[in-house]
């Protein structure tokens, strides 16, 4: 009763001075009222001071960085508003005693701001785990801002299922009653929300994509680095530096290539051919072999060959009055024996996993040689850099077996052509 009649002040003091009564209880309510928000303030101010310093002290203190980032998603500043507005609910009923009839909506209204605090300070602390996970190996690739959405969902739910109940007076009971009757339309308004959500549990539990995995997926047009896996969306960073967002569903619905499979592997592979002249491919004469002795990369290859196939010859009677008859060495097959000992002696190349040179089917653009290895540098720049100098060697090494790259004749050579091919029509009399 003593608080009370404190309360009230400033109504017997204006009324003193011949106030009326109703004008006394509006001059106490607004004398009251802006001393309630000057107390509060320093109130406020007060608190978040001891538990801000305080805090940092300890934080300088702890080993830990969970505390640090707490104080840096203001998780602090937010449980200060919220110890604040509980000391404004608990000073109500003083600042409204002459208006009883105000006193439950001024309560609600109070009420609702304590859950947006209290939601905003959840939110901070989720926000600090996050950060927190991040800095620990083992969560650094996995999808945790989509876990952390999941969590906010289902608390911005309950905190709209508390203020209904608050602003209509109904109980929880009832709300998730008629809830459950709107089912099928909250299932289609949060129907990219469902499908994220299931799409990260199955990213994550299946390993499919982590964040700083290489992805290509040619029909968004992305093809860079996993910078952010969350609810709705995969942010893929391109290497022309464009971020491409992608929903988070299109993973499992959409076919995807990730290359982390090459990036835990001990070499990056090289596949890439190179098309030979069709009618440059002959069979080697005895100068021709001699000649390519002088390499000596294949000159004890070329020793032995020809031994094989001399006793192979002679064995069988060979007629070799025709070259074409019996066993011989082609430039091509030789080439392409010298490419393989290129390869296995080459120190950028990994020679624990399959290294292969090729013939592809001849086609109208001529013979494709193709070389399949594979680095052991799999940084991108490195990669191009080993296979332009493995390629540069092999077209700088062609002619030396006689042997020409296929070239589609040029516009000028073609018209050239045709001049020197043109026979002028006969005149018919």
């Amino acid at each position: 009763m003593q608080h009370k009649e404190t309360a009230r002040w400033a109504y017997y003091w204006l009324k003193d001075y011949n106030w009326t009564d109703t004008m006394a209880q509006y001059g106490n309510f607004t004398f009251n009222l802006i001393f309630l928000l000057i107390l509060g303030y320093l109130f406020n101010f007060l608190i978040r001071k001891i538990l801000i310093t305080s805090f940092g002290k300890l934080v300088k203190k702890t080993k830990t960085v969970f505390d640090d980032f707490l104080f840096k998603n203001n998780a602090l500043t937010h449980l200060t508003h919220l110890i604040t507005l509980l000391f404004y609910r608990s000073m109500l009923p003083y600042l409204l005693i002459d208006f009883p009839a105000l006193r439950d909506e001024s309560i609600i209204l109070l009420d609702l701001a304590s859950i947006i605090i209290s939601i905003w300070f959840i939110r901070s602390v989720l926000r600090s785990l996050r950060d927190f996970l991040r800095t620990l190996n083992s969560f650094k690739d996995k999808p945790i801002e989509s876990y952390i959405q999941v969590v906010m969902i289902f608390i911005w739910l309950f905190g709209g299922i508390i203020i209904f109940s608050l602003l209509t007076g109904k109980s929880v009971w009832q709300f998730l009653t008629a809830l459950g009757a709107l089912s099928a339309i909250i299932l289609l308004i949060f129907k990219d929300t469902i499908l994220g959500f299931v799409a990260s549990i199955q990213v994550a539990v299946n390993d499919t994509v982590r964040i700083g995995d290489w992805i290509t997926m040619e029909k968004y047009g992305a093809d860079g680095d996993v910078i952010e896996i969350n609810l709705s969306s995969v942010k893929i960073r391109n290497f022309d530096k464009t971020i491409t967002s992608i929903p988070t569903y299109y993973l499992i619905s959409d076919s995807f290539k990730n290359w982390r499979g090459m990036s835990v592997s001990g070499g990056r592979r090289i596949k890439r051919a190179v098309n030979i002249k069709t009618n440059s491919i002959r069979f080697l004469s005895s100068e021709d072999i001699a000649d390519l002795k002088n390499i000596q990369l294949i000159a004890p290859y070329l020793d032995e060959k020809s031994k094989e196939i001399e006793q192979y010859n002679i064995q069988h009677n060979i007629n070799k009055s025709q070259i074409v008859n019996g066993r011989n060495l082609t430039n091509i097959g030789v080439f392409r024996r010298y490419i393989e000992l290129y390869l296995a002696n080459h120190p950028k190349i990994n020679h624990e996993m399959i290294a292969m040179v090729r013939q592809l089917p001849p086609t109208a653009q001529g013979t494709p040689l193709e070389v399949y290895a594979f680095s052991a540098d799999k940084v991108w720049l490195n990669y191009e850099g080993i296979v332009s100098d493995l390629f540069d060697h092999i077209l700088a090494a062609l002619p030396y077996f006689k042997l020409e790259v296929y070239e589609l004749p040029s516009s000028s050579i073609m018209k050239k052509n045709e001049k020197n091919n043109f026979v002028p029509p006969q005149n018919q009399s």
